[in-house]
């Protein structure tokens, strides 16, 4: 049966379209993994990974955990097929702490020496759509490399793909 719950469909669909991209990224080199524009963060790789980090430092705010260390913050050089593993374990925990408690309750987060309190529904909408935002330049990017086609990571796509295989 189709997923119906707006909520579930974020979640799967964000989780579903940030490894199209990664699997797209794939069949790059590295040079066009890592090839500078003037738009995000600045490349695929630097997107990609700043897509990932976010979603993680989130979790660790819902979970109430110290934050983990930021991965493009790190100066790291990261492969797809690295960001893909760690795209699996940093979406499922993500998801586990969406589940783990009620929306509106609320969660705290320190930033530059202030605390920021927001729900955690808010929380959740902001990596959805936080997530979305970088994946459309991710596919600029890729358009500018001459990818075609271009991965499928729209929710209409998705649940084409997803809800209605063929």
């Amino acid at each position: 049966m189709p997923v119906s719950d707006p909520f579930e469909i974020l979640l799967a669909h964000d989780r579903w379209a940030t490894q199209q991209i990664l699997l797209a990224c794939e069949k790059l080199t590295h040079e066009q993994f890592h090839k500078p524009f003037e738009m995000g963060p600045g490349s695929l790789h630097a997107t990609t990974t700043h897509i990932l980090s976010a979603q993680r430092l989130w979790a660790d705010v819902l979970s109430g955990q110290p934050s983990t260390a930021r991965m493009d913050q790190s100066g790291k050089e990261f492969t797809p097929a690295e960001l893909l593993k760690l795209h699996e374990e940093i979406a499922e925990g993500f998801a586990k702490e969406a589940h783990g408690h009620p929306v509106d309750e609320m969660v705290h987060r320190e930033r530059g020496g202030k605390t920021y309190s927001f729900t955690r529904g808010a929380v959740i909408t902001h990596v959805m759509t936080h997530g979305t935002h970088h994946r459309a330049q991710c596919l600029n990017m890729l358009r500018h490399l001459g990818v075609a086609p271009l991965p499928k990571s729209s929710v209409l796509e998705w649940m084409i793909t997803v809800d209605n295989p063929q």
